[in-house]
């Protein structure tokens, strides 16, 4: 079946298929987060990105092998309500951006910055600190070696811009990093794993980087 990324909050999980990773989305809670379940094919290990509602609906999409890890990609309420309840169950392991870290009430195991490698059995994943949305937000890269990018943006990219900022400093600090580290660096077929709504790719949003910037947000 395709995969389209596009998941409603009580419906089912959208599965992409890639040769070496399953990347299974779904979508929780009041203000439609989306959760993946990362799960790498050769060994079966699973790591979850952003257990942010309904903890027994990431339960049931994590089944019976659990998870080794849970990364949240940053501190906001919305994206860890059912953090400690998938903890408890699993004994996953927690990461998170180091700058982040404190705003998250469950205890974070492993800090992450920028360039370091979250791993779930062979797959390798690069963390992108990119300040703005909140101090210590991440992104997740995984350059797919038997094709294109896909990069878990969190709240700091959706279709359309760039997450929300309060103050202009914030938003050019945004801007930059996602100028920098992920549109200066990652092809345009890069798939883009947003924290709420549907998926995009770099190609579709890098045209309209120059709006962004004249707008403001």
């Amino acid at each position: 079946m395709t995969y389209s990324g596009a998941v409603k909050v009580g419906g089912p999980a959208d599965v992409h298929e890639l040769t070496g990773l399953m990347i299974s989305k779904v979508a929780v809670g009041p203000m439609d987060n989306n959760a993946y379940l990362l799960r790498c094919r050769a060994t079966g290990e699973q790591l979850l990105i952003d257990a942010a509602a309904e903890p027994e609906t990431l339960l049931r999409l994590i089944g019976r092998d659990s998870v080794v890890s849970v990364v949240t990609t940053h501190r906001h309420g919305d994206h860890w309500q059912a953090l400690a309840e998938v903890v408890a169950a699993t004994g996953a392991r927690t990461q998170a951006g180091r700058l982040d870290a404190e705003g998250i009430p469950v205890p974070t195991d492993v800090l992450l910055d920028d360039g370091d490698t979250v791993r779930v059995g062979r797959v390798e994943l690069t963390v992108l600190h990119l300040v703005g949305h909140t101090p210590g937000s991440i992104a997740l890269v995984y350059d797919d070696p038997h094709g294109h990018p896909h990069v878990f943006t969190g709240d700091c990219l959706f279709p359309g811009g760039p997450g929300r900022t309060t103050l202009p400093e914030e938003f050019d600090s945004l801007m930059g990093g996602l100028e920098t580290k992920l549109f200066g660096v990652l092809p345009d077929e890069t798939w883009v794993y947003p924290g709420h709504g549907n998926d995009t790719t770099l190609g579709s949003e890098r045209p309209h980087l120059a709006e962004w910037r004249a707008r403001g947000w």
